[in-house]
């Protein structure tokens, strides 16, 4: 009798390896995240020119520096949503293009309520590009690389803090040079645009919307034809799912999750060059400098966080990051007045070992929530985090003025111990799972030894 082979089963999305086209998808993916840390940065420089120039009062310079990130709030609750609903790639050209624009006009503006509409505008289309990119990422991204492929959104967010420090210094004893530093941003802009104007929308929410061909397709398209598309269970979709039961409990825990790690964070991109004033590492162009050094060890210390998620596990490394990160405030806060070298030491540890936790902020949501409201849950978790954000940036000068620099840097320290605590409570461990399995109410227990196996084998091949 002729025995006929059964035919190995096809690698599903989770399983597959990385191709050119996938790496296409993260690198203009995540060129949204270098234009929001571009655009949230440039402005702590710009200020230090345009707050006499357009004579702007502390509220108002306040109010410039918080406007963007109300925008943000505005912008990841409807922008997760619409993405959701309408999909992912036609939100990710849109907001991309109005940022353009919003900068392009930024270079024009002769008042300080024209600065802060601009500014508010330019929140709300970053706002939006949070849960569009991320959940395109997450979901054409294996499982063995998530970490990875979501490690360079928060490196590119770093990496466009520090050119924006870079331009912000090279622009800064020019005449007028504030104006072109918010209008800067035009030129990644475009180069998103031209770049993104090829990817293809999510198979994943193409499947989901009943359009089982197309997927294929662009599974086809992306992975070649060696790859399936894993369908996930279905779920409730819609704004009030990820407040239903079984789901609260992550948005709230993820909303001050990332609340807590980037009040600290913002206020340091925002209000960089004063906070370095403070400690005594002078004033203009050398405060400036100071701010890029710190803004560079944000970016080196992602690198290995992106490789310690999967060796170490989520849940170790962000609990042991946080920790670290808060001593690195706490020095400086207990002891203000010590010399500019331990000052350096310990905002150097704190921004370096925000890699980690940088990461998970956008990790964490694409995996725990299902691909009906990956976008929503995203950006409602944004949302909540930036409710905390714009009170704080907007407080920041005023608490600083008031109290001094070293209780300044105690109250973010004390962030962080709440985001700690939160953690070991919280914080679970989605290392080696599915999208499917990550984002299930009944999350499995993964065999260890089978994923080492399963990535072992991947490897040798």
């Amino acid at each position: 009798m002729e025995v006929v082979a059964t035919p190995e089963p096809r690698p599903l999305i989770d399983d597959a390896r990385m191709t050119r086209f996938a790496r296409k998808i993260v690198f203009f993916s995540s060129g949204g995240a270098f234009l929001d840390g571009y655009v949230l940065s440039i402005i702590g420089v710009a200020l230090v020119q345009l707050t006499p120039a357009l004579g702007l009062s502390d509220a108002q310079a306040a109010a410039t520096g918080a406007a963007a990130l109300a925008g943000i709030f505005f912008g990841s609750l409807a922008g997760g949503r619409l993405t959701d609903a309408l999909g992912r790639r036609t939100m990710f050209i849109l907001d991309v293009s109005a940022v353009a624009l919003a900068s392009l006009a930024a270079c024009f503006v002769g008042a300080a309520w024209q600065l802060i509409v601009l500014r508010l505008l330019l929140g709300f289309f970053i706002g939006a590009d949070y849960p569009i990119a991320t959940s395109l990422i997450a979901e054409f991204s294996p499982r063995a690389q998530r970490a990875i492929t979501m490690g360079t959104v928060s490196a590119a967010w770093y990496l466009g803090a520090t050119v924006a420090a870079g331009v912000g210094f090279a622009l800064y004893s020019v005449d007028g040079g504030w104006r072109w530093m918010l209008g800067s941003a035009v030129v990644p802009a475009v180069g998103l645009l031209i770049g993104r104007h090829d990817i293809p929308e999510s198979a994943r929410w193409l499947a989901e919307r009943g359009r089982p061909d197309e997927a294929r397709e662009v599974v086809a398209r992306v992975f070649g034809g060696e790859v399936e598309l894993d369908v996930e269970q279905p779920a409730p979709a819609g704004f009030r799912t990820v407040f239903a039961q079984g789901y609260l409990g992550r948005t709230v825990y993820l909303g001050l999750l990332i609340l807590c790690q980037v009040v600290p964070m913002y206020a340091m991109y925002t209000f960089g060059p004063s906070i370095m004033t403070a400690f005594g590492l002078g004033t203009g162009s050398l405060s400036v400098l100071g701010e890029a050094a710190v803004s560079l060890f944000f970016l080196v210390g992602t690198v290995p966080a992106m490789f310690w998620l999967n060796s170490m596990g989520r849940r170790p490394l962000l609990i042991g990051s946080l920790a670290l990160m808060a001593v690195g405030l706490l020095i400086p806060g207990i002891w203000p007045g010590a010399s500019i070298a331990v000052i350096v030491v310990a905002f150097a540890v704190y921004a370096f070992f925000s890699g980690g936790p940088g990461i998970l902020q956008w990790l964490y949501p694409n995996e725990m929530f299902p691909t009906q409201v990956r976008a929503t849950a995203v950006g409602v978790a944004i949302a909540i985090s930036r409710i905390g954000v714009v009170v704080s940036t907007y407080g920041l000068p005023l608490f600083l003025d008031a109290y001094g620099i070293g209780p300044t840097m105690l109250v973010g320290a004390g962030l962080l111990v709440v985001c700690l605590v939160l953690s070991v409570a919280m914080a679970p461990e989605t290392r080696g799972l599915t999208l499917g399995e990550a984002s299930s109410l009944h999350r499995p227990e993964v065999d260890r030894q089978a994923l080492s196996q399963r990535t072992g084998r991947r490897r040798r091949g």
